[in-house]
């Protein structure tokens, strides 16, 4: 995106300046001064009027945060935990153990890897069966032990394979979501980049279900979208329009209940402040949520979900 060349751009020479500042060299303070209020001009404008396809593409940058970034930045003496006690392990998907506030809790999430050999270690962030029942145990252990769930949804969505069919996909998915809108503890669902389809909603039944400002959460990809409808990926922008994907959509639709916002150019031009942001919005809703008593919490989440979708015509 010329958007993100711009913002990069900039964002590296201010690294630079800071550091030569930091060594000493005040000279370069005022250079540093007027460079970080022409980014924050820029950033600004460019980002106002950014179209759905634009925060697709924010939305999918390489080096956006992932669930492993967050974790190593949010959760305290992680324990990762793997299989599924069927098949295999599935490294698509984190789940494991840790403390977020001193507050010990189930951490789940998609992870789609960040160099060309650990992507395809994760598939590219699309589970397999196995992945998604992995998840499922990490679930029934924290309902078990009392523990909040925090899921991160960062997939294009469950891997189409035919492995993964006849391992039982599509039960998978059901038995994920089946198990999210009943467990008896708090869970809070946060959309940090691409959230597709059933493999997204297999970890997005949440009493707080939140979005990074860029991300993306749809039941199809714009690119899919515009092959069934238009014929031509071509239309993927258009498809994008209409899709009502980005976050501030699904806010006024009622399908999210919070917009987590990212730093002037996106969450990976600054991710230290990314992490700031997100652990200020997690402790809010937690804090919502965390002493409700558990049946009705279950009753609320289910009634939130129930309610999607209905529209009174006038």
């Amino acid at each position: 995106m010329d958007l993100d060349k711009d913002i990069q751009s900039l964002s590296e020479k201010i690294q630079i300046l800071r550091e030569e500042v930091k060594q000493g060299n005040k000279n370069k303070l005022n250079e540093l001064i007027k460079l970080r209020a022409k980014f924050r001009q820029i950033t600004k404008e460019k980002l106002q009027n950014l179209t759905p396809w634009e925060r697709v593409q924010l939305a999918r940058h390489p080096k956006r945060p992932h669930t492993s970034d967050y974790i190593k930045n949010l959760i305290t003496d992680f324990v990762e935990l793997h299989g599924d006690r069927r098949f295999g392990d599935d490294k698509a998907i984190i789940a494991g153990f840790g403390f977020f506030e001193g507050i010990p809790v189930a951490v789940i999430g998609h992870e789609k890897g960040k160099d060309t050999k650990e992507k395809i270690e994760r598939n590219f962030g699309m589970p397999h069966p196995e992945g998604y029942r992995k998840a499922i145990r990490i679930m029934k252990l924290a309902e078990k032990f009392k523990r909040p769930v925090l899921t991160f949804i960062d997939t294009p969505g469950a891997y189409p394979g035919i492995g993964a069919e006849e391992r039982g996909q599509s039960q998978a998915i059901a038995e994920s979501i089946m198990t999210m809108g009943g467990l008896k503890t708090p869970i809070v669902s946060t959309v940090i980049g691409e959230g597709g389809s059933g493999g997204a909603l297999a970890l997005g039944v949440g009493d707080r279900i939140l979005m990074l400002e860029n991300s993306i959460y749809s039941v199809i990809s714009p690119e899919g979208c515009a092959a069934i409808l238009f014929k031509s990926q071509e239309k993927a922008p258009e498809a994008a329009e209409s899709l009502k994907i980005t976050a501030k959509d699904l806010k006024e639709l009622g399908i999210i209940d919070c917009i987590v916002p990212e730093p002037l150019g996106g969450a990976h031009v600054q991710p230290e402040k990314m992490y700031k942001l997100m652990r200020r919005a997690l402790k809010t809703v937690l804090k919502e949520i965390i002493n409700k008593p558990v049946d009705q919490l279950v009753e609320e989440r289910q009634a939130k979900f129930y309610s999607m979708g209905r529209f009174a015509e006038k």
